[in-house]
Order: C-alpha cells, then sequence, then structure tokens
C-alpha cells in the first residue's frame, strides 16, 4: 500500500501538538511586526499574537512561504519514503500559499496533489482532518484529495468582527469593503462566498442579536443533514461560549468538534475578540 504524506500550512490553526500527534507536515506563514518576523504558531502562538496586536503601532503584515519552503517539506517526505503527497491550503484568493505549493510541487521527488479549500482558519482545518481520517483509512491520494476537496466545497466559514479596521486595512475585505464599519452598534456577519472571498451575509445591531442571527442560519442549514462544527474565536473564549449556547438554543444539529483559536496570520486580519464558526455537512 501506498505511503501518503499530508502536508498543509499554519492557516488551518490546529496547533503544533495536533500537527505532530496527526503525522501532518506543516509549512509556517509569517508575521512581520516592523522588522521583527516570526514563524505562524511555531514563534508566535494566538495569545501572545494577540497581546502585541492591541498596542502595535501600525498593522503587522503576513507573509506567505515561499516555493523553496514547500520543496523542503515534499522532500523531506520523499526522503522518507512516502510516495505521494496530499497538500491542504488556504484559499488561493487571499494568498500566494497556494501557487508556492503548485510551484514547488512541479518540480518534487514524488506527485504532489494541492487542494485550494477557498476558506481559511478552522473551515481549511476540516479539510486537514478529513484528509487524515481518510489517510488512516487506507485510502489512497487521489482518495485523500477527493475528500479533503468535497468537505473543502462543503464547508462553511462565518465570523463576527469587532471591528471591520483590520480587514480593511490588510486588504482583505473583499465585497466587506463597502460596510459602514464607522457605525459601532453594527455587527456584520461575514462569510467566505464560492469564489473563496468574504462577502457581507448580514447586518445586524449589536452582538447579541449577531450570534443569533448567525446561530438561526446554522440551525437552518443544518435542518435536512447534520453538520460537523468548531467554534472559532480571537482570543474571545467568552464570546464562543456565547456562540456555542446560541447554538444550542436555535436547535442547530451538529457535531462539536470544540473550540478553536485564530492563530496569527489570519487574526492580522480579523483582529481581536473575533468569533464564528466553520463546519461543513455530515456524510
Amino acid at each position: 500500500m501506498a505511503k501518503i504524506g499530508i502536508v498543509c500550512d499554519s492557516t488551518c490553526d490546529l496547533g503544533l501538538e495536533w500537527f505532530d500527534a496527526n503525522n501532518v507536515r506543516m509549512v509556517p506563514l509569517k508575521v512581520l511586526f516592523g522588522e521583527e518576523s516570526y514563524l505562524d504558531w511555531v514563534e508566535l502562538d494566538p495569545t501572545e499574537f494577540y497581546e502585541r496586536l492591541k498596542v502595535a503601532p501600525a498593522l503587522p503584515k503576513t507573509s506567505q512561504p515561499s516555493p523553496a519552503d514547500f520543496a523542503a517539506a515534499y522532500a523531506e517526505l520523499a526522503d522518507a519514503g512516502y510516495d505521494e503527497i496530499v497538500s491542504v491550503h488556504l484559499t488561493a484568493p487571499l494568498s500566494g500559499t497556494f501557487e508556492s505549493a503548485t510551484l514547488a510541487a512541479a518540480d518534487s521527488p514524488i506527485p504532489v496533489r494541492i487542494v485550494d479549500t477557498k476558506l481559511v482558519t478552522h473551515a481549511t482545518g476540516l479539510a486537514v482532518k478529513a484528509a487524515v481520517e481518510a489517510r488512516d483509512a487506507g485510502a489512497d491520494a487521489a482518495e485523500i484529495e477527493a475528500v479533503a476537496t468535497r468537505v473543502s466545497r462543503n464547508g462553511r466559514l462565518y465570523f463576527i468582527l469587532d471591528t471591520l479596521e483590520y480587514l480593511v486595512k490588510g486588504g482583505r475585505a473583499g465585497k466587506a469593503a463597502g460596510l459602514a464599519a464607522a457605525v459601532l452598534s453594527i455587527k456584520p456577519v461575514l462569510r467566505f462566498n464560492e469564489e473563496g472571498t468574504i462577502e457581507p451575509f448580514k447586518k445586524v445591531k449589536g452582538l447579541k442579536k449577531a450570534l443569533a442571527e448567525l446561530a438561526a442560519h446554522v440551525a437552518e442549514d443544518s435542518s435536512a443533514r447534520k453538520v460537523r462544527l468548531v467554534v472559532i474565536h480571537g482570543c474571545a473564549p467568552e464570546l464562543a461560549e456565547e456562540l456555542r449556547a446560541a447554538l444550542v438554543e436555535a436547535g442547530a444539529d451538529f457535531e462539536f468538534e470544540g473550540f478553536g483559536e485564530i492563530g496569527a496570520v489570519i487574526g492580522t486580519y480579523a483582529g481581536p475578540n473575533a468569533v464564528g464558526c466553520a463546519y461543513h455537512f455530515v456524510e
């Protein structure tokens, strides 16, 4: 049976312990505070990142891995005796990570299949987890790629930001750029669309109503098919608990994967106190 390696980038936000426990090779993006550069999750965990973000004089920048970074990961797996690789990544429209992986795959000593999830953070993480489950069940590379792609296409990512400032300044606001962010009482619920970019979903007054609207939508979405769901947050565990309670109260039918922190790269654009959920339909 072929030995299949799984590669991802750090923006799936699953954390170093998870990667080690599940034999997944993670290639980190970078966060730059001025001249200081940090490897996402490796040298900068979410708690430290959000503390620095709140007092930073300027918005940090992020940097994708180079093709050489991915080439090194692919060569390492080839040297370790792997026969093929499935490489699962965040949405291509918002990062050059997918392109770097694709360029590296062209010269890899073993075949590499690249999956653009068109999602970020734990929504991408759910696709990585599905790839691991398929690998551990004995699937071949084509089957693992198909599973990760299917979970991605069935994936949903909705989130509420404390402020749109970070998203707009970071140039990742997409179709949400024109929202009246200055009106503090308005809390837009945003989502990733099929193209892998951000767009407004609902615009409501107040955080509690935004949480209720999001929970009601998940309940409606899960009325026909149960979903596997992660509640995500930017160093805001209380808000995450509130959203989980709202989901239960709304009658959402979900398998709870747990709470997931938003790491430094995605947090650069989401900002502190972001909250939301990532899920896909259970087959």
